[in-house]
């Protein structure tokens, strides 16, 4: 069972004790990603999760690192385009120092300029990185190509230009217009006391004042039957198809995880099946569902030769076909059921996983969900409730992104 509180400031707590493990995972959940930025904001959301570790008021950069090693060296953040988490796993007679400097991370960051400069030439490098993995650049694309210019259409770092030019004082400024403990959830799993840490989160969070504007998040429709494509010099082509999907906390997205699974995301799909292991077209070759706040997705991604490109692709739309034509197999969904149920059985033994997935649904949603609640919805789904599932994204006419040798000839040649 989940406990819920929320301190005077408005800042939300939800715990989930598990007392029979040595371990609990905390994560300090922000309702801030790049879809609240402005178009002249891009990338501020994460520059901000970067420099939250380059110095705060009362720790250097070396005593945070050392502070870290101290209880476990697993201290670390994330910014989605719907959140930015600072998260950390300790044991749990360590709860107090990880609370302690997981809030002077949040709430008390220095901005030294001299680390700034630092940092941002650490964020081009990533930036360098992710646009030399042709995997991510391709799914970049892809968000470019199903919702354009739009918060949910641009890159989550931002561009180099942007990077390259923000000061502090326009870090300080989006910090303090998106920071604030109404849009915050402190999230526990694991053991900890329920009296200390309501002392704990109350001592380092609680004079914390809320002056922050409740930004709005934008509810997109994925466009369709865009493409894009960018030349480059590697072995493969990376290929993804973008379909439309289910926003976040819909309950279609039981059935939505169902259809992924029968359709591209396990060895036994039919998409690994006919196009790795018959064709052997592909090594890498999978679907997954992208849900966020206001939106969803469904994709499919190939990495392939440039000679396979073509067939490939009328290998995902032929199995695609067959499926909105023929539906499941009874043998399938019933596997992909169970499928389903063991993985989630499973991802509750890990805390990491519970408060996740707790802090995240809190933040967004306001509420938890019932582990028997969820087995329940597992349990009921039918296969008529997947294949509207498959209606709704696999009917619609999809993007194509690719990146590769040959990309921008096969963008305008295929399908």
């Amino acid at each position: 069972m989940t406990d819920q509180w929320t301190l005077p400031n408005g800042l939300r707590v939800v715990g989930e004790e598990l007392p029979w493990l040595r371990t609990v995972s905390v994560g300090v959940w922000l309702h801030v990603g790049s879809m609240m930025e402005a178009e002249n904001e891009g990338g501020l959301s994460h520059f901000l999760e970067h420099m939250a570790f380059k110095g705060t008021e009362s720790r250097s950069t070396r005593q945070i690192a050392e502070e870290t090693d101290a209880i476990g060296g697993q201290i670390n953040a994330f910014t989605a385009r719907d959140c930015t988490c600072f998260y950390t796993k300790v044991i749990d007679e360590d709860l107090p120092q990880a609370l302690d400097l997981l809030s002077d991370l949040v709430l008390h960051p220095r901005f030294d300029p001299e680390e700034l400069e630092k940092e941002r030439g650490v964020i081009l490098e990533e930036m360098a990185m992710d646009e030399d993995d042709p995997e991510d650049l391709v799914g970049e694309l892809m968000a470019q190509a199903q919702f354009g210019d739009t918060p949910a259409g641009r890159p989550i770092a931002g561009t180099a230009d942007r990077v390259s030019a923000y000061s502090r004082e326009e870090l300080r400024a989006f910090r303090a217009a998106h920071y604030a403990p109404s849009r915050c959830v402190v999230a526990l799993s694991g053991r900890y006391d329920r009296k200390q840490t309501e002392v704990l989160i109350s001592r380092f969070f609680g004079a914390w004042t809320d002056t922050a504007d409740q930004a709005p998040v934008g509810a997109y429709q994925p466009m369709r039957g865009r493409r894009a494509a960018r030349e480059k010099d590697i072995e493969q082509l990376h290929l993804t198809l973008g379909y439309p999907g289910y926003a976040y906390g819909a309950p279609e997205n039981t059935a939505m995880v169902l259809l992924n699974t029968v359709y591209g995301s396990a060895m036994s799909s039919r998409l690994f099946q006919r196009v790795r292991e018959e064709l052997g077209m592909a090594y890498s070759i999978y679907s997954y569902p992208g849900a966020q706040e206001g939106f969803g997705t469904f994709h499919v991604y190939a990495g392939v030769s440039p000679k396979n490109a073509v067939r490939v692709l009328e290998e995902i739309d032929r199995e695609r076909l067959r499926l909105l034509r023929d539906g499941l197999e009874d043998r399938e969904f019933a596997e992909a059921r169970k499928q389903l149920r063991i993985g989630y059985l499973m991802g509750l033994e890990s805390p990491s996983s519970r408060m996740s997935a707790n802090g995240r649904r809190v933040l967004i949603l306001g509420k938890t969900r019932d582990h028997e609640e969820v087995l329940r919805e597992i349990e009921e789904v039918t296969p008529a409730d997947v294949m509207a599932a498959a209606r709704f994204s696999l009917e619609a006419e999809p993007c194509l992104t690719a990146v590769g040798r040959g990309a921008e000839d096969l963008i305008g040649g295929c399908l």
